[in-house]
């Protein structure tokens, strides 16, 4: 299908070259190879052209591969996205338009306005661009007049003007396709966090976690019918789980959850809507559960997922009811033994750790301990420093299960060390590739599928490794990846070992073996499909 507003535009080789983003020569291999590519318009002119409308729908089938993407792509992204961009960059598109409103216009825009109020009320106009892309921007600009014409408010909380300037600006640009839409609210929406951000608590979860969290979560609890973040900061992680399920075909849940403060519960659902074209039921709550101990029901949520602030300390609390695993002073322990008792029976939790919470010793061992023994630990992927924008904080992902489940009898953890892992995208900011991604989240839904099944994991060998409680307890509850996972060969000499432990580790070693056999296969097949794509 072509698209009306391209017809009589006209483009040369090196013009697709230019608005694709890919070198001279693609342009001439596309056109060898494939037969459906459009045909050049016999113009008369020396230099054969082509029509933008058509070249356009043949680069809209195209999805651009990992390792071509640009930053702030996403996954899906194709050739046609980017030709569109930027030809309508030329005409003031809108994500050409967004960015120079947030950035190098921006300080002359606001004037006095703080820099994190002026994103507020950009983000707001974008969104509701996106979203009701006829006439949504007019009737936005309407009821701020009306605001402030009954209740007299002053411009430095209602800039009426420049709303109605940033308004007008946009809609020359027109609203784009669905995915720029996107991407114009998420660059918004990734400054206004970085601006508003005072304190850890502030944090955007980088989509590489949320994509591993979500993606997790949505593999091994297909059907979740009530998915809940408890401290949903601006809905990324309720968005990026809404994204993976949809990806899969499934249903989407109710999604709900709690933020710290007002003005966050309205990024959140704006988040919702331009993404996935609904709200939530969000509600506010407190920083940490124990201070509202009763906010949501035990054994509500099927999923639950969340990336909590940690770091602070809790001083004459009243210990709350789900306290069954210790007393506790630090945030990241309360939060969970909260998650843990707000699991259905089949219930899954997916909650962002600071790396230290594995291995800290005291009421941290204890809560550990009690987590541990209870079988409500499932696994630990441990992720790379540098993935936040404004700290270089390690992190980890815990994954929960309600203890007394069924597949909290006879536990064992699945550890998964992907410290090493990502690619640098600045001087401080790291990110982890769509294989990665995948790579992780295949860990533990292969796991989970053998232990289903009733087989071993033979685990990756330097990635990842299934350990019984009992070994875990000797190692004094601790749940730090690094720990468990050795790369071949760094156990002990076989000669020390008895006949019993040296048919063990044959066994686990046939096992590895044929694992890594079939993920070879898989990955042959996927560069032959690539190869095949690409007409190779």
């Amino acid at each position: 299908m072509t698209d009306p507003e391209l017809s009589g535009v006209f483009v040369s080789r090196p013009d697709i070259a230019r608005l694709a983003g890919v070198k001279r020569p693609a342009v001439t291999n596309w056109e060898r190879r494939h037969s459906n590519f459009p045909s050049p318009v016999d113009s008369g002119a020396e230099v054969e052209r082509f029509r933008a409308d058509e070249v356009l729908a043949w680069l809209s089938g195209r999805a651009i591969p990992a390792n071509a993407r640009r930053q702030g792509e996403a996954v899906g992204t194709t050739y046609g996205d980017r030709f569109r961009t930027a030809l309508a960059g030329t005409k003031g598109g809108l994500l050409r338009a967004v960015e120079r409103l947030a950035g190098p216009e921006a300080d002359q825009l606001r004037g006095p306005m703080p820099l994190d109020r002026y994103l507020f009320w950009l983000l707001y106009l974008v969104s509701t661009h996106v979203a009701e892309p006829d006439g949504g921007l007019g009737k936005a600009v309407d009821g701020f007049e009306w605001a402030v014409r009954e209740d007299d408010l002053p411009d430095n909380i209602v800039p009426r003007h420049l709303l109605a300037e940033l308004a007008d600006i946009l809609g020359r640009a027109g609203a784009g396709s669905a995915r720029e839409g996107r991407a114009a609210f998420d660059h918004v929406l990734v400054l206004w966090r970085a601006a508003q951000a005072r304190e850890g608590g502030a944090f955007f979860t980088p989509p590489s976690v949320s994509r591993v969290m979500a993606g997790a979560l949505a593999a091994v609890r297909p059907g979740a019918v009530n998915v809940h973040d408890p401290y949903g900061r601006t809905g990324e992680l309720l968005v990026a789980y809404l994204g993976a399920v949809a990806a899969g075909s499934g249903a989407l849940p109710l999604a709900s959850g709690r933020v710290p403060e007002s003005r966050e519960r309205q990024v959140a659902q704006w988040n919702l809507r331009v993404h996935h074209g609904r709200t939530g039921r969000l509600g506010e709550g407190p920083f940490t559960p124990a201070l509202d101990p009763f906010v949501d029901p035990p054994g509500a949520f099927d999923v639950l997922l969340t990336n909590p602030p940690f770091g602070r300390r809790l001083e004459d609390i009243t210990p709350p009811p789900y306290w069954l695993y210790g007393a506790t002073r630090r945030t990241e322990f309360d939060w969970l033994q909260y998650a843990v008792s707000r699991l259905a029976p089949e219930g899954r939790a997916a909650v962002l750790m600071p790396a230290g919470a594995a291995f800290n010793a005291g009421a941290a061992e204890t809560v550990r301990a009690g987590l541990v023994e209870a079988g409500a630990v499932e696994c630990v992927i441990a992720l790379p420093a540098g993935l936040f924008t404004l700290t270089a904080v390690k992190t980890q992902i815990w994954f929960l299960r309600a203890p007394g489940s069924q597949a909290s009898v006879d536990p064992e953890v699945l550890f998964v060390a992907g410290e090493h892992l990502g690619h640098q995208l600045t001087r401080t900011q790291w990110a982890l590739t769509d294989d990665e991604i995948a790579g992780l989240v295949g860990e533990y839904v292969t796991w989970r599928t053998a232990r289903a099944a009733g087989r071993s994991f033979a685990g990756t060998p330097g990635l990842s490794r299934a350990v019984s409680v009992p070994h875990i307890v000797d190692e004094g509850h601790s749940l730090d990846p690094v720990r468990y996972v050795r790369a071949p060969g760094h156990t002990s000499a076989a000669a020390a070992a008895g006949p019993a432990e040296t048919r063990d580790r044959l066994a686990r070693l046939s096992e590895e073996i044929a694992t890594l056999h079939i993920r070879a296969e898989a990955a042959d097949g996927e560069a032959a499909r690539w190869l095949r794509r690409y007409g190779l």
